[in-house]
């Protein structure tokens, strides 16, 4: 359709943007890194450590406490809160401008004399802008010509969709009921209209209403399992914490005491210290829940998600809502629609065929619009240029503007014509659009009504066998109208059927001098102009893509708008269908069965054609029930209710704003290898986050189990409040750093998706952490009680300060164990570069710790003896991890 809108120029943009403003809205306020930061000190553990450290700046005024214990704690949990504060901030920046980027709406604006895109912020006051069926409305603004239905309910509460015609009401430009007006934020669902923009930014209706609008946060499968998870590591912590102080005060208490009656109660009696090691007892439970508690998930969630998303979009895949890519690890079917997805989108229109009743063939094909009749060329024409949804703009400078809006079939129906590059043949007489009824899968047709030259004629183009059931007249290779016989009628339906089942597109073409009755039902006297037969070529990496989700254990089911000879042939092509069994099945039949039935069929259900946009809700519904995790692709309006309702919802690059709005995750070239690479990462995520609970769960156990134990063997503390507290920071924070960075490898597209229920901590870690943390324990408990080792160190002092360098050293090297699940410890280490700089911190501080701690960090110079003995003696964790991995791997 061709429009003889003028729209603003250069200058005229640039005053108007001067007077009225920008299109964009102001960003509503987010959280500050120091708001994050004293939102980070409001935490329950971090309060309880202030009070304690209140406590101990007290009794250190009176002598009974030292002061550096009192600056070293506020200094641990300072420097841990900022870390913390610090990653999460700078990551959650970086996530939301890349989202930002990735996700602009562009819209179609009259500008000059032809139709550009624009991006949605460049939109200004007095533009002219274009809406048609999925568009997101840009701005406020008063239609003047066409009509459309606008989805209001983000406004009104109401899902039904309204109709907007042009006219000069003067109600309120706010309300949305204004049958002459449409808000920003709104969408387009059927119809065409220019609005004249009169709102932009932050004086439209939504603008105002920006900040009061918060978007939802749903929580994906594997968040809620870390939130169980978390919940299950502090409960164990608060029972630990409370042994441990029980072990502690039993220690002073009656230990120190030789278990003797007259000592303990002169102890007691000397309340000043009894009061400090009630508080010592106090802050070390505190500081043993702050260790075992991993406050690092949090971090390390937003830490994975931000590092790749960045890779995703470089491999197309934009992450809208963390519940998508959270939820792919556990994604086990896909339904798919075959157009740019499997296929490359790029229709392309091959021939023109007709009828010609003299030939036994009855088809006779055109390769070119160049070689049809003269007679015929004319309707051909004027069909495909009045009657559907694409703007045609010959003049413009960029090819990719000559043809906008609209779909792929009717860009490549004009192309076959020449529209982008001619003007058309009844230009001298410009017809006018009297009735239009838009093109939707239930329907399968399309019609405009225009009146050229004084005589109306409809024009009716959609599905081959649709057209031609509804035609009982054709027209001849003479361009005369004459009887379609109902064998001549036969042999056509055989023929196109023909070229169907090898892989093209049939669009019939007819047209009508009755009226429209009914947008639902086809015009009567329907003359058959004949067929455009249209190409789209498979993907070359779409067959590869769907063997690796199906290797990955994601059953693929390709939903396609062909008839059933078109899509069985292309879902042979791409390796969809591999035996006897496998289900190729039209709507029409998939309506007559019940849910039923078509949860027994789902498994070895691979094509539905004629798919409908209520199928794919239906069959989202019935697969859920069934208890799978099941992700749908979609581009048009009408595929946003399966796309919301599916657990990750896929829109497509090219597809409405509805439908990514409706989506978790935007394919922005539309490719199936896309979606198996956002599958793959979000696989690599959930394994990222499995490594480091791993991690620090195999901490934790030793570090409580030593602090609990510590005391019977002889030792007050055998780390330090300030020691423990300096763990927890590398072992938890940087620990998250050191995993996020993992890449995808191949393997985790061999294995099995995850089941919504099933535990985040699977048996393998159970042997990681019990195992290691147990061996890490003994290994301490050797060190603290053997005297060989005792005699490797110079004093009591050096000994102490050797343990907690060793502790430190042991778990540094796990890091290695954990992150590969084989012996080859180096294995794609390199493509982790930030793994192997936390771990070298992590050695170079602890050394450096060693010489400036002090009495702090209870710490003295080591000599390289002793370094040598602490490194030779913590290396032991390699070696045993690789008997643990032998033994399981022989036993599973």
């Amino acid at each position: 359709m061709e429009y003889n809108f003028k729209g603003l120029g250069p200058s005229e943009v640039e005053k108007s943007r001067k007077e009225h403003g920008s299109n964009t809205i102001t960003s509503q306020d987010v959280e500050t890194f120091w708001e994050k930061l004293i939102d980070n000190f409001k935490d329950p553990m971090i309060l309880i450590l202030v009070i304690a450290l209140g406590i101990v700046t007290v009794l250190a005024v009176f002598g009974y406490a030292e002061w550096y214990e009192g600056v070293g704690i506020a200094s641990a949990v300072v420097l841990a809160t900022f870390v913390a504060t610090a990653s999460e901030h700078k990551n959650e920046q970086t996530f939301q401008k890349l989202q930002e980027e990735a996700s602009k709406i562009h819209v179609n604006v009259f500008r000059g004399d032809g139709v550009i895109r624009l991006g949605i912020d460049d939109v200004v006051v007095d533009d002219l802008v274009l809406l048609q069926p999925g568009d997101k409305i840009c701005a406020d603004g008063k239609l003047i010509a066409g009509e459309i239905k606008v989805n209001q309910a983000m406004f009104t509460g109401e899902p039904k969709a309204v109709k907007k015609e042009a006219g000069d009401s003067d109600a309120d430009p706010h309300d949305p009921s204004h049958p002459n007006r449409v808000l920003r934020g709104t969408t387009v669902e059927d119809g065409e209209a220019v609005i004249k923009v009169d709102l932009v930014g932050d004086k439209t209706h939504f603008g105002m209403l920006a900040k009061e609008l918060t978007p939802e946060d749903r929580k994906g499968p594997l968040r809620v399992k870390l939130g169980k998870l978390a919940d299950d590591i502090a409960m164990f912590g608060y029972i630990g914490a409370s042994f441990i102080v029980v072990a502690f005060m039993f220690k002073v208490v009656f230990m120190d005491n030789n278990f003797q009656t007259d000592l303990i109660l002169q102890y007691i009696s000397n309340w000043k210290q009894f009061a400090y090691d009630i508080s010592t007892a106090a802050i070390l439970a505190v500081i043993i829940i702050v260790v075992a508690v991993p406050e690092g998930l949090p971090m390390m969630i937003a830490i994975v998600l931000s590092q790749n998303m960045r890779k995703l979009l470089n491999s197309n895949v934009l992450v809208r809502q963390l519940l998508g890519i959270e939820t792919t690890g556990s994604l086990n079917l896909l339904f798919c629609d075959k157009t740019g997805t499997i296929t490359k989108g790029k229709l392309e229109a091959v021939n023109f065929m007709v009828i010609d009743g003299n030939k036994k063939s009855n088809l006779i094909q055109y390769s070119n619009f160049n070689e049809i009749p003269e007679v015929l060329k004319k309707p051909l024409d004027l069909n495909l240029r009045e009657n559907g949804l694409c703007v045609i703009n010959p003049h413009a400078e960029k090819e990719t503007d000559r043809l906008i809006g609209g779909n792929l079939t009717e860009r490549a129906l004009l192309q076959f014509i020449g529209a982008d590059k001619n003007k058309a043949i009844y230009s001298d007489h410009i017809p006018k659009l009297l009735v239009q009824v838009n093109f939707n899968p239930e329907r399968k047709f399309s019609a405009a009504q225009v009146e050229l030259d004084t005589k109306k004629i409809i024009l009716v183009k959609g599905a081959a066998e649709k057209i031609l059931d509804g035609c009982s007249l054709y027209y001849n290779t003479d361009g005369n109208i004459v009887e379609l016989p109902d064998e001549i009628k036969a042999n056509v339906l055989n023929e196109t059927n023909k070229k169907a089942e090898e892989g093209f597109r049939i669009i019939g073409v007819a047209t009508s001098d009755s009226n429209i009755e009914d947008e639902n039902v086809l015009p009567k006297n329907l003359a058959l102009l004949g067929f455009i037969s249209l190409r789209d070529e498979l993907r070359e990496e779409a067959k590869t893509a769907i063997e690796t989700l199906t290797r990955a254990g994601i059953h693929v089911v390709m939903l396609t708008g062909d008839r059933l000879g078109t899509a069985r042939a292309i879902s042979r092509d791409v390796g969809l269908i591999t035996s006897d069994k496998d289900i190729v099945i039209e709507s029409a039949d998939l309506a007559k069965m019940s849910d039923d039935e078509i949860s027994k069929v789902i498994p070895d259900l691979k094509v539905i054609a004629r798919c409908l946009p209520k199928d794919k809700k239906r069959l989202v519904t019935i697969a859920q029930n069934l208890g799978l995790v099941v992700g749908m692709t979609g581009d048009g309006v009408n595929d946003s209710p399966a796309l919301s309702k599916a657990d990750i919802g896929f829109g497509m690059g090219s597809g409405s704003e509805v439908a990514k709005e409706a989506s978790e995750i935007v394919i922005l070239d539309d490719n199936i290898s896309s979606i198996a690479n956002g599958v793959h990462y979000g696989r690599t995520i959930y394994r990222s986050i499995q490594k480091f609970i791993t991690f620090q769960l195999t901490v934790n156990v030793g570090a409580i189990l030593i602090a609990f134990l510590g005391p019977f063997l002889g030792f007050k503390l055998p780390l330090t409040m300030i020691q423990l507290l300096w763990i927890n920071l590398i072992m938890d924070t940087l620990a998250a750093l050191a995993f996020s960075g993992e890449p995808p490898l191949p393997k985790h597209m061999a294995e099995k998706p995850k089941k919504r229920e099933e535990n985040i901590i699977e048996g393998y870690m159970w042997s990681s952490i019990l195992i290691n943390g147990i061996f890490i324990t003994l290994m301490s408990v050797m060190f603290l009680k053997s005297t060989a080792i005792r005699s490797f160190f110079n004093s009591d002092a050096s000994f102490l300060t050797g343990f907690f360098g060793f502790f430190v050293f042991i778990n540094n090297f796990n890091k290695f164990n954990v992150r590969v699940d084989d012996m080859d410890l180096f294995h794609h280490i390199f493509e982790n570069k930030g793994f192997l700089r936390v771990v070298t911190i992590i050695f170079v501080v602890q050394i450096i710790i060693t010489y400036f701690g002090g009495d702090m960090f209870r710490t003295v110079p080591l000599a390289l003896s002793e370094w040598i003995f602490i490194t030779c003696l913590a290396f032991l964790i390699i070696p045993f991890d690789a008997v643990r991995k032998s033994i399981t791997i022989l036993l599973s």
